[in-house]
């Protein structure tokens, strides 16, 4: 413990006698620490964002959208056979077990147009099971009701930022705008779910029934009325696993599928869409980790450069060092220290630098940032690691110097 405190005295002295050296070694780890930081709390907010909009749909939520279409043999993306119909949504609902509620939709794009303001969008023909399958709630007015749906009514429910690009400022609800060639009437705003993937935002909502009148809805060769997605919700949780097992059985029934023949839809759970956001934004945050870590890794061969310049202008201090009797470790030990210190320091202030630049960011840049303990952990211990490896040579260097050579050094 003694034999510590004296090579961190010494050590510690060596850093303050040369204050610019030892602050530049530091900076260099502090951008690097920071850079780590800051870009990987944008990863970590993305990721957090995300899953908090997927949990707010709730644990028992199942969508189902159109799987692949393959031609010549190759296989082309989800979303491509256009393969769920209206008929399949209502297959569900009276023969699928624990089924709670079952929204079929269907989207377009389309011209809207109110006042001298004009926007080209996407809109989505729904069932007013759809407000209560993914929680949507209305900033003012309402979601069109259930007559509504019966009648096929022209009324039309908008996302917070459509509105305000036909509304600006004014209240839209009972106003009438142009939805294609035709007049429908706001009826409800909804409340905004900000800047991420599956806001509402953007979103323009008319019943299922008046987008059949307005829009040449496509049919499938048995004459099925098909619909973009259907999304549903379960009463029991732990039956989700059975409860896909079944629809999936139903809709291979229902497209006619052979044993043989791959599935035309894909079915997700929340559990599994949370668990691909995960994966994938789990991969971009060790991306963005990976391209900070460049300019940790610079520093650490700043690091190095610096305690070799050291080394050699202590080669006479060294030498009288070895000469009363310090053994190798302990000149060894001295340099090793005072390069885990410098960049120990480095990572401490790095962190504090790479918080604030989070905060900036996500208070300026309208940005989802996180700075979790993990990478605070994380960060410190590779600088200190880089202190250890860069180190680590000139230390050697130094404690195998002849004592005789070194004090014949100017």
């Amino acid at each position: 413990m003694k034999s510590f405190f004296q090579m961190f005295t010494t050590a510690w002295i060596g850093i303050a006698t040369h204050k610019l050296r030892s602050f530049l070694t530091i900076m260099g780890i502090v951008i690097g620490v920071a850079a780590v930081i800051s870009l990987m709390s944008v990863g970590k907010g993305a990721q957090a964002s995300i899953l908090s909009r997927i949990q707010s749909l709730g644990a028992n939520l199942i969508t189902i959208s159109p799987g692949f279409v393959s031609s010549g043999g190759v296989r082309g993306g989800f979303g491509g056979a256009q393969s769920l119909t209206l008929e399949d949504a209502q297959a569900i609902a009276q023969q699928v077990p624990y089924i709670d509620l079952v929204a079929p939709s269907y989207s377009a794009n389309m011209q809207l147009v109110a006042g001298s303001s004009n926007l080209n969008s996407r809109v989505t023909g729904v069932t007013p099971e759809y407000q209560g399958v993914y929680n949507l709630k209305t900033d003012v007015g309402s979601f069109f009701s259930e007559s509504d749906y019966e009648e096929g009514a022209r009324v039309v429910v908008l996302g917070s930022t459509v509105k305000t690009t036909l509304f600006a400022d004014n209240d839209p609800v009972d106003q009438k705008m142009r939805l294609g060639n035709n007049i429908v009437r706001v009826v409800g705003v909804l409340q905004s779910k900000g800047n991420m993937p599956g806001s509402t935002d953007d979103a323009v909502m008319i019943p299922f029934t008046a987008m059949q009148q307005m829009v040449a809805q496509q049919k499938t060769s048995t004459g099925g009325h098909r619909v973009s997605s259907i999304a549903l919700t379960i009463t029991d949780v732990n039956k989700t696993e059975e409860i896909i097992a079944e629809i999936t059985s139903l809709l291979r029934t229902q497209h006619r599928l052979s044993d043989t023949a791959s599935d035309d839809f894909r079915i997700m759970s929340t559990q599994e869409m949370a668990e691909t956001v995960t994966e994938t934004t789990g991969t971009m945050t060790l991306l963005l980790g990976a391209i900070a870590a460049i300019s940790l890794l610079v520093g650490g061969i700043g690091v190095m450069n610096i305690m070799l310049v050291s080394v050699l202008e202590r080669t006479r201090e060294i030498g009288i060092r070895k000469a009363l009797g310090a053994k190798e470790r302990d000149i060894w030990g001295q340099f090793l220290v005072e390069a885990a210190f410098l960049t120990f320091s480095g990572g401490i202030i790095g962190v504090t630098v790479g918080w604030g630049a989070s905060y900036l960011m996500a208070h300026f840049a309208t940005m989802n940032t996180l700075v979790t303990l993990d990478i605070v952990v994380m960060a410190v211990s590779v600088s200190v690691g880089i202190g250890l490896f860069f180190g680590f040579y000139p230390a050697w260097n130094a404690a195998r110097l002849n004592p005789i050579e070194a004090l014949r050094s100017e």
